[in-house]
């Protein structure tokens, strides 16, 4: 099991000088991640998410009133909803009706388990169903952020501007993105899949967050960043197919980081 950190930030855009161990996490997050219900495809990926230190590293507690940004098929809300059912709210907020198709099917599947869980659209327009503003405690964004940089518009600093405004004073915005080292040379952010931290510190700066922490659980020293299909090449997406597909495997699952930002008070 890797350790946690959690870094005081002096200045957000200074590397990290030193790291600091993150106590265990509790007994019901571990029960949540061995959940009956999880896909067991997605738990062959724990070795590379790391879900347990990741969330707790993120400091969500069972009681949190949690917004997960774009769950996509669920990997992360398999886990959340299990871990918030009982005494939290979970939102799961897609960019549209049919992006919570994934986590419609594993309602479906185990309605028990999701029976709490709500829908908003993010990022939301006017008249559409959204998570109201000052009412969540922890937004939880994996693998995202590169998303919103496609394209001819770059809609990244109005998606951090929205969870801003969801997020309570004090409330944790937790950001695991893939990630570009500062002085890579010849991999353009957002077209490749990997962003720079700096920018990533940058947007949620300008939306009034301020960085409190980081962790290296996610991060993956054999990942070189400049494959030919972007992040992509690597598991599981494998882009180039069955090309080179033994090396990339051995490599993993992208090079992750996973920054911890609050809502001032």
């Amino acid at each position: 099991m890797r350790a946690l950190a959690l870094v005081p930030i002096a200045a957000a855009l200074l590397p990290v000088a030193a790291l600091a161990a993150e106590p265990a996490p509790s007994p019901a997050l571990r029960a949540a991640v061995n959940a009956p219900s999880r896909t067991p495809a997605n738990v062959a990926r724990d070795r590379y998410r790391h879900p347990v230190e990741t969330l707790a590293f993120f400091g969500v507690r069972p009681t949190d009133t949690v917004v997960e940004i774009w769950p996509s098929g669920g990997w992360y809300t398999e886990i959340l909803a299990p871990y918030l059912l009982k005494r939290g709210v979970l939102y799961a907020a897609a960019d549209s009706d049919k992006g919570l198709n994934g986590v419609r099917a594993l309602a479906a599947a185990h309605p028990a388990v999701y029976k709490g869980l709500r829908h908003a659209i993010f990022p939301a327009a006017a008249g559409q169903a959204r998570v109201p503003d000052g009412t969540a405690d922890v937004v939880l964004t994996f693998r995202n952020v590169h998303n919103w940089r496609f394209g001819a518009t770059d809609r990244t600093q109005a998606a951090f501007d929205q969870m801003f405004a969801m997020l309570k004073p004090g409330g944790v915005l937790g950001v695991e993105e893939h990630h570009l080292p500062e002085n890579q040379r010849g991999v353009e952010e957002g077209k490749s899949g990997y962003m720079k931290r700096s920018s990533v510190i940058a947007y949620a700066t300008k939306a009034g967050f301020r960085l409190v922490g980081e962790s290296k659980v996610n991060a993956n020293p054999k990942d070189t960043h400049d494959y030919p299909g972007g992040v992509w090449t690597l598991p599981p997406g494998y882009a180039e197919k069955d090309k080179d597909r033994a090396r990339y495997a051995a490599i993993g699952e992208s090079d992750r980081m996973t920054l911890k930002f609050v809502k001032p008070r």
